[in-house]
């Protein structure tokens, strides 16, 4: 018997102990990746709304979101308005959608006819002073290399005469209010122009945007200090103090470049203010 049992095969079985639960099928690395492009995307929008202006991310916003007029009420009407005309009044006032008064429309006619001649006399004059400043009539009151330093447009406030920095010619010396000849050339040629007006004057300080690290950041203190100069400058060079209206400064929360150090965002913006009404 014992030699019989001593024949029999033998047979080892390894059971395989597998410790931290099992395999959990790489579901963790679908949530890391979701979270990684979560993070991803908020600092892409941290960095455009620092790298965008005001006016850019207002386009973006009216881009996402369109104005489409839709009418309130449907309607099995024949056209565009259910079968009325925008211009029949006695049908508009039947419809309940509003009744014109007799002699209205001539009456808006009128009143915009008898402002727009006060609004373009004021557009001319404006104009005048502009030619006059960049020498487009004629002759040149200015030098070229004092030009390069004007950029004019006209906008529903009036006259804007800005006058910025160039990378290799600044109008005031380092990170101070003290003016350059360019600055001094620059207001006794605005003077010397106003005098074609009579329109009050403001004048705004914009610099450059500097590092958040610094413990005291002078932009606020820098471009009022600077707009103040322009005004005294403007005053010793003939300007009759009355005629000034505001002084402001705006640091540098309105650039005029995306790159919120750059020279070009270091400006003045002298104003013929248009009359109030």
């Amino acid at each position: 018997m014992a030699g019989s049992n001593s024949g029999a095969p033998v047979i080892i079985k390894r059971k395989k102990i597998i410790a931290g639960g099992g395999h959990h099928g790489g579901a963790w690395k679908v949530a890391y990746a979701d979270f990684v492009t979560a993070m991803m995307a908020f600092f892409l929008l941290m960095w455009l709304l620092n790298a965008t202006t005001e006016n850019q991310r207002k386009g973006l916003a009216d881009y996402f979101s369109p104005s489409v007029p839709v009418s309130r009420v449907s309607g099995g009407g024949d056209g565009a308005f259910g079968g009325d005309s925008v211009f029949a009044d006695d049908t508009l006032a039947h419809s309940g959608r509003g009744v014109a008064v007799p002699g209205a429309a001539d009456k808006a006619i009128a009143d915009q006819g008898a402002g727009g001649g006060a609004m373009s006399a004021e557009e001319a004059a404006l104009r005048e002073v502009e030619a006059a400043l960049l020498g487009r009539s004629g002759e040149s009151m200015t030098t070229p290399n004092v030009l390069r330093h004007i950029l004019t447009r006209v906008t529903d406030e009036g006259l804007i005469i800005e006058l910025f920095d160039l990378d290799n010619a600044p109008l005031f010396v380092g990170d101070s209010a003290e003016p350059t000849q360019v600055v001094t050339d620059l207001t006794a040629l605005l003077a010397e122009v106003f005098v074609l007006v009579r329109n009050e004057v403001a004048v705004n300080g914009h610099v450059r945007g500097y590092p958040v690290v610094l413990r005291d950041n002078p932009t606020w203190d820098l471009s009022t200090a600077r707009a103040q100069q322009v005004r005294l400058l403007l005053e010793a060079a003939g300007l009759p103090p009355r005629r000034v209206q505001r002084v402001t400064g705006y640091a540098d929360r309105k650039p005029a470049v995306a790159t919120a150090a750059a020279a070009r965002n270091n400006r003045l913006e002298v104003i013929l203010l248009r009359h109030r009404k």
